[in-house]
């Protein structure tokens, strides 16, 4: 095994496919938006999964998803300015707002 000179990254530079990922969606204008999330220091980062298992793990049963190559999702988020791919996270942050809609008290009521 060759040794590496001193100060240079062991980690090949070039970017691999990841193949087939589930990415998950929410609804949009037209069909479908890729969702976009962040890491724990706040980049923005786009989300595949290998395995629907891991998904519904990571993102509960609900969570719609769509079938792409790590290209094609690399391809869409990068007019958002999102360079970063993540495959299988090992969790998530929960949902900030309700993911139902609340009804009103006054809507409840039948006169």
């Amino acid at each position: 095994m060759a040794e590496l000179p001193c100060g240079e990254d062991p980690e090949p530079s070039d970017r691999f496919p990841a193949g087939p990922l589930l990415v998950p969606v929410r609804p949009g204008p037209s069909e479908c938006v890729t969702r976009v999330f962040r890491t724990p220091l706040g980049d923005r980062t786009a989300v595949g999964f290998t395995s629907e298992h891991r998904l519904i793990a990571t993102l509960g049963p609900e969570q719609a998803w769509i079938s792409l190559a790590e290209p094609a999702l690399r391809a869409l988020t990068a007019s958002l300015g999102v360079a970063t791919v993540t495959v299988d996270p090992a969790f998530t942050a929960r949902v900030s707002r309700p993911l139902t809609p609340v009804v009103p008290a006054l809507a409840l009521r039948a006169g």
